[in-house]
């Protein structure tokens, strides 16, 4: 079972945050921290540690979270001049919270990733 994380802590509304959407599936909310003019969380609600603990059943899940990225994406006014969307797992990969989250940042030229 996951560790219950500062997100699902936020899902639950148990800790403030600027939540810009929130279904039975997802919740998207603004990250404290952001690297970009724009930088939003998109979550599952239900706890996902890593990429590698997906199962079947939340295809959904990862499915809507697409389609809360293109609709805040045009929400924020990025969708002309383009934005990026982030999913890291584990250390070495960049994670920081272990419960999956696809990072949406834009606002400004971001230049390519380094791979």
């Amino acid at each position: 079972m996951a560790q219950d994380t500062v997100f699902s802590k936020i899902v639950r509304r148990e800790i403030p945050s600027d939540i810009l959407y929130q279904d039975d599936l997802v919740t998207a909310f603004r990250d404290i921290n952001p690297r970009a003019p724009s930088h939003v969380l998109i979550v599952p609600n239900r706890e996902i540690p890593t990429v590698n603990d997906i199962e079947n059943d939340d295809e959904a899940a990862l499915g809507r979270m697409f389609t809360v990225a293109r609709k805040l994406a045009k929400q924020e006014g990025l969708q002309d001049d383009g934005y990026r969307l982030v999913v890291n797992c584990n250390a070495y990969g960049g994670q920081d919270v272990y419960h999956l989250h696809m990072h949406l940042v834009g606002g400004r030229p971001l230049g390519p990733m380094m791979l």
